[in-house]
C-alpha cells in the first residue's frame, strides 16, 4: 500500500522533481503539493497524509515550525526534511522526523526513507523523541558523510558534455531565470544545481560567498575591490572577463570586516 504524502516547498520546480522521483520509486503516492508552511497545514488538515516532505527554509513557516506543529495532531504524519544544507540535521532529529534528505536528492535515499517511514506507520509512531537515539545519530553521520562525498568536485555542462572540475577553480557562480552559470578557471557551462543555495550548500563557506542575491564567489579569486555608490562595492574577478560583481549592502559590511576596509 502505497504512502499518501505531501510535498511542502516554496520552490515549484523542486516540489515537482520530488514528486516525479516519488512516482517512479512506487512507494508513496503524492496527494497534495504546498509551497509554505500555513498552506500545508491546511492540505494535512484536508487530506490526512502519512507522510510529508518538509523544505527547512521557507518564508512565514519554517520547516521545524511545522513540523513541530504537525506533532501536536492527535495522529501525526511521518516527517522527511529534504534541503540543500546539512547543518540543520541534528534539529531534524530533535523534532522526530524519520529521515533528512539533501538536495539534490538521492533516488536511492529517497526509496529508503519512505521504506524507513512505511516501517515506523507499520510499527505504531511512539511519543515525539526527547533526545537523539543511536538510530538518529547513525543517519546524521550518513547525511554528512554523504556531504563529505559531493564536496571537492562539481559538474559543469558546456555543450552537451559535463567536465568535472576542482570546487577550487571556481572563479563564481551566477543565477539567471532557471540556470545557474560556474565559471572557473578555464572554462564556462551550467551547473547541475538548480539554484545557489543548493550549490552553495555543497561549497566550503569560508570561500565561497554569496556577496549577492545573483551570486556567488571564491574570495580567493577576487582580482580588485572597486569602490562603488553609497559606499558599496563592485568585486572585479580573475577569469578572463574580469567579469564584474556587485556586492549587495548587507554583505558590504561583512566585506569590509574581511578586509579591514
Amino acid at each position: 500500500m502505497k504512502l499518501r504524502t505531501v510535498i511542502v516547498d516554496d520552490e515549484k520546480l523542486a516540489r515537482e522533481e520530488l514528486a516525479y522521483l516519488l512516482e517512479r520509486q512506487g512507494g508513496a503516492e503524492v496527494v497534495g503539493q504546498a509551497g509554505d508552511g500555513i498552506q500545508a497545514m491546511g492540505l494535512v488538515e484536508d487530506l490526512v497524509p502519512d507522510l510529508v516532505f518538509l523544505d527547512v527554509q521557507m518564508p512565514g513557516l519554517s520547516g521545524f515550525d511545522l513540523a513541530r506543529r504537525l506533532l501536536e495532531r492527535p495522529s501525526p504524519p511521518e516527517v522527511v526534511f529534504v534541503t540543500a544544507y546539512d547543518h540543520y540535521a541534528v534539529d531534524a532529529f530533535q523534532v522526530n522526523a524519520v529521515d533528512y534528505l539533501l538536495k539534490p536528492v538521492d533516488p536511492a535515499r529517497l526509496e529508503q526513507a519512505v521504506q524507513r517511514a512505511a516501517r515506523r506507520l507499520a510499527a505504531g509512531r511512539g511519543p515525539a523523541a526527547q533526545g537523539l537515539t543511536n538510530e538518529d545519530i547513525e543517519r546524521i553521520v550518513q547525511v554528512l558523510t554523504e556531504r563529505q562525498a559531493r564536496q571537492g568536485r562539481l559538474a559543469v555542462k558546456v555543450g552537451d558534455r559535463f567536465l568535472l572540475i576542482s570546487a577550487d577553480d571556481v572563479v563564481y557562480a551566477s543565477v539567471a531565470g532557471e540556470a545557474v552559470t560556474i565559471v572557473a578557471n578555464s572554462l564556462a557551462g551550467t551547473s547541475n544545481y538548480r539554484t545557489l543555495d543548493e550549490l552553495q550548500a555543497h561549497l566550503d563557506p569560508n570561500v565561497f560567498w554569496r556577496v549577492h542575491r545573483s551570486h556567488v564567489v571564491n574570495i580567493n579569486k577576487i582580482k580588485e575591490i572597486v569602490p562603488w555608490f553609497s559606499r558599496n562595492y563592485i568585486l572585479r574577478m580573475k577569469d578572463a572577463k574580469s567579469t564584474e560583481i556587485p556586492v549587495s549592502r548587507a554583505q558590504t559590511r561583512r566585506l569590509r570586516q574581511y578586509l579591514r576596509l
